[in-house]
């Protein structure tokens, strides 16, 4: 649990008292500053559940990608794309240069320009 989590959690109940006492009292300004405390600490614990989540999900990617370099269908592939290569190596260099031709070509062609100007 993130500390953002656990501050947001402690604003949000500290808003809803301080926004009874308001009610209570019938002070406005009292209740007005709950109010704002309260989703104060709703929007801080909403930050710290989505810090959680990608943490999460980092963490399953890491463990999925871990998972695939085991495996054997990543050592296969990589014996048979070794074995083309050095069965065909002119072959290769082509395809090789001709990805790196059509990379270049993307990356360094000037932005489109706006029609709506």
């Amino acid at each position: 649990m993130d500390k953002d989590r656990i501050t947001g959690a402690a604003k949000d109940v500290a808003g809803k008292v301080e926004g009874a006492f308001g009610d209570l009292t019938g002070d406005a300004q009292t209740q007005a500053s709950g109010n704002a405390r309260q989703a104060a600490g709703t929007v801080q614990n909403l930050y710290g559940q989505a810090k959680d989540a990608v943490k999460d999900a980092a963490d399953t990617a890491s463990s999925y990608a871990k998972d695939a370099l085991d495996s054997d269908v990543y050592r296969d592939g990589t014996r048979a794309v070794t074995s083309q290569v050095k069965e065909n190596p002119l072959g290769a260099l082509l395809i090789a240069g001709g990805i790196g031709f059509a990379l270049a070509m993307l990356l360094s062609r000037p932005p489109r320009r706006s029609r709506w100007r």
